[in-house]
């Protein structure tokens, strides 16, 4: 599994959510998430529809999204979701 997270240094909830998400990262070994700034990858925002940030897609080994989520999320959620999916 692989999340791929979209936000913006002006986007509050993204602000508020990123040490949520560091804590997560460093909690689960083997997690892979990648970070995009939405205003400086135009191109991806694009290609996942990802117009509304936060948002947060989530990727099976094969690269196929199975779950997107848009903005504020409780961690408990997201740890539950991550534990139930890590190896998709």
């Amino acid at each position: 599994m692989r999340i791929l997270k979209f936000g913006a240094i002006w986007c509050m909830e993204c602000l508020v959510m990123r040490p949520m998400w560091a804590e997560i990262e460093s909690e689960t070994p083997g997690l892979k998430t990648e970070y995009y700034d939405a205003d400086e990858h135009p191109d991806l925002v694009k290609k996942y529809n990802a117009k509304n940030i936060p948002i947060f897609i989530f990727l099976d080994k094969n690269g196929e999204e199975f779950l997107r989520l848009q903005g504020y999320q409780k961690k408990e959620e997201l740890v539950k979701i991550i534990s139930d999916n890590i190896d998709k």
